[in-house]
């Protein structure tokens, strides 16, 4: 099976305005950024976090603190996959207790990512409250779970993949709707 390109959803200046939106809509949610913290799920959510840290800095001031999470092991397929995961490391260098955490990722797809790193964080400490946000919205959940910030909901098929591209790990950046060919 290769992967070709369908079209392009996003360009580089599309995604800068979608993290300056996500921004002030979690600064506004949250009536400000008093006790907020953002985790970013790795791998591409992490730079995507940064992004939003950087860009609530630029709104307000002050510096959220940024952390890292690594959901290898929390995975409900962990079992049924073929190779051997590699784990990477999650640093979460401050406490969360009573935090509003935001949690970052790309795609939300199924939920199951969202749903591992739920579990992750709640194995940390006990937030005030978890919001989710996400670059793209993609549909076809298979749990009850929902963004909180959504960059841009992309009705896909079963067919099709959605292809987050970062300058930090792509040098590009970019998201490209992909389809499946046999």
């Amino acid at each position: 099976m290769t992967l070709v390109e369908k079209n392009q959803i996003m360009d580089a200046d599309a995604l800068r305005r979608v993290v300056t939106r996500i921004a002030h809509e979690i600064i506004e949610k949250n009536q400000g950024i008093a006790d907020v913290v953002l985790i970013g799920i790795r791998r591409r959510g992490v730079p995507l976090a940064e992004r939003l840290q950087a860009k609530i800095k630029e709104i307000e001031g002050v510096d959220v603190p940024l952390g890292v999470l690594d959901i290898t092991l929390y995975r409900d397929d962990l079992t049924t996959l073929a190779y051997q995961p590699v784990v990477h490391r999650t640093e979460v260098p401050f406490s969360i207790q009573g935090k509003k955490v935001i949690l970052v990722d790309d795609v939300l797809y199924t939920g199951r990512t969202a749903r591992a790193a739920l579990d992750a964080v709640i194995d940390i400490g006990r937030p005030k409250v978890i919001q989710l946000a996400v670059l793209v919205d993609r549909g076809h959940r298979e749990l009850p779970i929902r963004a909180d910030y959504v960059g841009k909901n992309l009705p896909t098929s079963s067919k099709e993949v959605v292809s987050v591209r970062l300058l930090e790990i792509d040098q590009e950046d970019r998201v490209i709707l992909n389809e499946k060919v046999e």
